[in-house]
């Protein structure tokens, strides 16, 4: 047990406090009393014990108890090791004593208990699957097992790993613990022994010309000699195959291959060996900007017959024209052109996915983007609320200036236990989507149903949109799948409503329990004007009754694949008995804006038959406008992309004179050039650094500021970390699974500059042996040992673990009480204090005394007699 203190300082008050109460001893020494004598040493004492109270003095009281945590990596590269380990601990356990308390943690990059901090008898569990294995947060480990411990215990962690750190920093957490109450042994693991085959390096050129041949190399790492195939992929389309033969150690392959799209290539490597121990470092992908003549994607769909394929200049853009059904969903396939037109495509066979990588292409890497009016575009083909709505220059709703039918909707969706997960999420959303296009005053109902219908929204005109929201968007799931009953409540609630346009949606993805009259159900609805549209959802899905229900009812049948569609399917729906989208009265659209534009009406401007209602954005530039001040042509600039939108036909039945017109052809070369992307000649330089940042540098020295956004090939934009170096050069960090990357690099001259970089396998899956000097780092810096032997986990401990009992209050306490006795006797006397005892003291001795005498008397006087 020993007495330490706080705040020593306090302590230099003993030398003028002593210097003072000598000074008045050796001066009034002759004339002290023997009470004044008490009274100075009874004050010395007390002013003794306030000065040590405000040293915030406190005793160490030994701890007996000692922590000692195992802590056990568990990430892809010690994969195999977990039976070794429990091994290794449940061994040593045989030397816990009763004053260890003992827990086991794994970890790689997250953490998770698998014992918790005991003393009392530890089982030894079958280790839980780790969430994340593909990296190793060391520190983080550490980090969070120092925090788990009682930190004025003396702790001891015995960490197994290979010391294979490919996240977070080892270095600065051992400088944190080290010095304190925690020791690190630790225990090396080595990957169990198995055959593998990783793809170490993948290069390809950073630029190349269409036609050139490119030298693509292979680097790989073999633990052992083997046989196998390399597959090479450009664009997701394998273009070579090769058998080869794998030598234990490094082997380099060359491919030569002469590319055939333009724009950003992806090249992806594949190998394929037998019985290979890890499948995630067999890939890799690199990129190739090849540069040549713009490539312009036009995407129609089924029956549209787009005309503007034809009518551009095909020797100066190379133009490529699809389906709607064959975009991709890789945003690389998409930076393989410079501008897309969408020509009378329903947004509900694109789907939200592909949506949201095309509004990427166009915000963070200038793709440019139009589209094209007809019946299945714009509003009526359910782009509400979309990504494409966001990158155009109009909104699909129609504000203010139209007639609007009076409309009744009731919305019949199945909440069955088959419609958990996305697939209802998505289906809310458009529920949710489909209210947010009505007007107030407008009539909606909302029918939820299982194996009952559930009336979540009574049908009632609209009065609070935002609570109607909430409502919908709350909805759960649960029962089974009983559709007749539900719909014939729908037709119940709307036979009776006066409205000039009642109609009802039906969606689910099963099977009615019952069969029932659908006919008889529908005709009669027919009679009240109520019109009836399906979606299907999924395979499960009653198809044939759900065709004939439209059918009958005079609405659309959907037969969904793609559970993204569902929200554009909504909209469409909505949008067709909602507004008048259509605005076909014959006109002479009202020309403005830029003289690219202008210059082609110089000798007047031709009749347009029709075109579909939008509302102009803000900011948007309007080119053509119709009599009732609706966008015809509109442009503006999304992010680094500019938009188009055109609201009449590219086939001449909505477009009228203007497809017959003379410059028609140089409307859409017009049109075309004004999307196309205006990138640097001269590009940024991308270098990787060993740390797995990016050097990010303008050749050219012209820029002061550089910016950087990252996209991955599903559109999501990156969280990315830009730290300026020098002028015109950053250093760049950014959070990515391993995949193809996408940088847009700009400046503050707005130059531009896009590259594909490619983010590898982690270093987990390397081929690579254990960091020794980094395990006997962090047993030599926090004071532990390298362990071989499992007894070892529970020797005795250097380090002897206490306690802080304070006596603080104790010494201000006493000294109170002191001050007290020397208060109490100044102003009594000390003899005036003790003086009832001494009296009390006689009281006692005089009956004696006097009893004693009265017997003597009475002696005497009998022998006297």
């Amino acid at each position: 047990m020993d007495l330490r203190v706080d705040q020593p300082l306090w302590l230099l008050l003993f030398i003028p406090i002593l210097s003072y109460f000598i000074w008045t001893w050796r001066r009034d020494k002759k004339a002290f009393r023997k009470e004044a004598k008490v009274v100075f040493f009874i004050r010395l004492l007390a002013i003794f014990c306030l000065i040590l109270g405000l040293t915030n003095p406190y005793l160490l009281l030994p701890i007996k108890e000692e922590q000692v945590l195992f802590l056990v990596d568990r990430s892809k590269s010690v994969q195999g090791t977990d039976q070794q380990v429990a091994e290794w601990i449940e061994k040593s356990l045989t030397s816990q004593m009763d004053t260890h308390l003992v827990g086991i943690y794994t970890f790689a990059e997250d953490f998770q208990s698998e014992v918790a901090l005991t003393s009392g008898e530890v089982n030894l569990p079958v280790f839980a699957p780790m969430k994340e294995p593909g990296n190793t947060d060391i520190a983080r480990a550490l980090q969070l097992s120092t925090g788990i411990v009682e930190p004025n215990k003396a702790t001891r962690i015995v960490l197994f790993t290979d010391g294979l750190e490919t996240t977070g920093s080892l270095t600065d957490e051992l400088v944190k613990i080290a010095g304190g109450n925690v020791t690190i042994d630790v225990v090396k693991l080595d990957r169990i022994a198995s055959e593998d085959v990783a793809i170490t390096s993948f290069e390809t050129p950073p630029i190349a010309f269409e036609g050139e041949q490119q030298q693509l190399n292979v680097q790989l790492e073999a633990t052992t000699h083997t046989e196998g195939e390399i597959l090479l992929y450009q664009n997701d389309q394998l273009v070579s195959r090769q058998q080869i033969t794998v030598e234990q150690g490094t082997n380099t392959f060359t491919f030569r291959n002469s590319s055939t799209g333009e724009g950003l290539l992806k090249y992806e490597v594949q190998v394929v060996v037998a019985g290979d121990g890890l499948i995630e470092n067999n890939k890799l992908t690199s990129v190739t900007n090849v540069e040549s003549s713009p490539q312009l994607l036009i995407v129609t769909h089924e029956r549209s017959n787009s005309n503007i394929a034809t009518v551009i200049d095909q020797a100066a853009i190379q133009t490529d024209v699809i389906d709607a059904t064959e975009l991709p969903f890789d945003l690389s396939n998409y930076l393989a052109y410079d501008a897309i037109i969408f020509d009378n495509v329903p947004g509900h066979v694109v789907g939200e996915q592909k949506m949201t990588v095309i509004e990427q292409a166009v915000k963070n890497f200038g793709v440019g983007f139009m589209m094209v009016g007809g019946k299945n575009s714009f509003g009526l083909g359910g782009y509400f609320k979309t990504p494409i709505e966001k990158l155009l220059p109009v909104e699909m709703e129609i504000k203010g200036k139209h007639q609007m039918p009076s409309l009744g909707l009731v919305i019949v969706m199945d909440r069955s236990g088959s419609m958990s997960g996305s697939k209802f999420e998505y289906a809310k959303e458009a529920a949710a989507r489909s209210v947010e296009m009505l007007r107030e005053g407008d009539t909606l109902g909302f029918i939820a149903f299982d194996d009952r219908p559930w009336e979540i929204i009574e049908t009632a005109p609209l009065e609070n949109k935002d609570e109607a929201l909430d409502t919908i968007l709350s909805v759960g799931v649960g029962g089974g799948t009983e559709i007749y009953s539900s719909l014939a409540l729908a037709y119940e609630r709307l036979s009776p409503l006066k409205l000039q346009r009642k109609h009802i949606i039906l969606l689910t993805d099963g099977q009615s329990a019952t069969r029932s009259d659908y006919e008889s159900l529908i005709e009669e609805g027919t009679n009240d004007l109520i019109t009836v549209s399906t979606v299907a959802v999924g395979q499960d899905a009653d198809r044939a009754l759900l065709e004939s229900i439209a059918e009958l009812g005079g609405g659309s049948f959907y037969d969904v694949a793609d559970e993204s569609t569902i929200p554009a399917i909504m909209s469409t729906e909505t949008a067709m008995i909602s507004r008048t989208y259509i605005e076909d009265n014959p006109f002479y659209p009202i020309i403005y804006g830029d003289v690219a534009w202008t210059s082609l009406f110089a000798n007047g401007v031709p009749q347009m038959n029709a075109y579909i209602a939008t509302t102009p954005k803000q900011t948007a530039s309007i080119i053509a406008e119709s009599e009732k001040e609706d966008p015809v042509l509109a442009e503006w600039m999304y992010g680094l992309g500019r938009t188009i939108a055109f609201t009449s036909d590219s086939t001449g039945e909505w477009s009228g004179d203007f497809a017959r017109w003379n410059n028609w052809s140089d409307f859409w070369n017009t049109a075309v050039s004004r999307i196309l992307p205006a990138y640097s000649e001269v590009p940024f330089t991308i270098q990787k650094s060993s740390d797995g940042s990016y050097s990010v540098t303008d050749p050219s020295g012209k820029s002061s500021f550089i910016e950087v956004t990252a996209v991955n090939e599903k559109g999501e934009e990156l969280p990315v970390t830009s730290e300026p170096i020098a002028p015109g050069k950053s250093r760049v960090k950014v959070d990515s699974d391993p995949g193809l990357v996408f940088f847009r690099v700009s400046n503050e001259q707005d130059a531009v500059y896009q590259a594909g970089i490619s983010i590898p396998y982690s270093e987990e899956y390397k081929v690579q042996k254990a960091n020794s000097n980094l395990l006997e780092q962090i047993a030599s810096q926090t004071g532990g040992k390298m362990l071989t032997e499992a007894s070892e986990a529970f020797r005795p401990m250097e380090i002897k673990s206490s306690e802080k009992q304070s006596i603080q209050q104790m010494l201000v306490l006493a000294a109170i009480i002191l001050f007290f006795m020397d208060i109490t006797i100044r102003r009594f006397g000390f003899s005036q204090l003790i003086a009832p005892i001494f009296k009390m003291k006689r009281k006692e001795r005089i009956p004696s005394v006097t009893s004693t005498s009265n017997v003597e008397k009475l002696v005497k006087e009998k022998k006297k007699r």
